[in-house]
């Protein structure tokens, strides 16, 4: 999956939304760690993916894109991942051209997301949301680390997750 606020913070050597925090457990629980790859095109500098180390036969994981650089990094410690919840803080129409097959933000919007971001701070970041043709604006809030995060769920989420690895034979 492509990270949109995914590096690394003085706590933690990873980042992911709450969303997505669940799904990086199992991963890191059953299929290996995490692997982070980044991006070696220059027209897409800073860009990342993150998938499980390993697929679900335990083979090492293939690049998730031709963009990605061929070593991965490898997390397997839940408490070097942080989690953050976002708050959408903007929202709001951009343009959009043709470029060859694909659709992307004009200048002027490129322009425009890039001053709300600022305006919104430090922790500011965005995504698009392809239905609306909507530029969304979220700030992180506070940052706790996946095993914390894991722990507030409660025994609900681990009992699912420790099923999934069962039902895989991951365990």
């Amino acid at each position: 999956m492509p990270n949109t606020r995914a590096e690394a913070t003085p706590q933690f050597d990873h980042s992911c939304d709450a969303e997505n925090a669940s799904k990086f457990y199992e991963w890191i629980t059953s299929r290996g760690g995490l692997a982070v790859w980044h991006s070696v095109n220059l027209a897409n500098c800073g860009a990342s993916w993150t998938t499980p180390a390993k697929t679900e036969h335990g083979l090492p994981m293939g690049k998730p894109s031709w963009e990605a650089g061929n070593e991965p990094v490898i997390h397997t410690d839940p408490a070097r991942i942080g989690v953050y919840t976002a708050k959408e803080v903007r929202r709001f129409r951009v343009a959009l051209r043709r470029a060859g097959t694909a659709l992307k933000v004009t200048d002027a919007g490129s322009r425009k997301i890039r001053a709300a971001v600022d305006k919104a701070g430090d922790d500011a970041f965005y995504r698009f949301d392809y239905g609306s043709q909507e530029a969304v604006i979220l700030v992180t809030g506070e940052e706790i680390s996946l095993s914390e995060w894991i722990a507030q769920q409660g025994k609900e989420e681990l009992v699912v997750l420790e099923h999934n690895a069962q039902e895989r034979g991951d365990s």
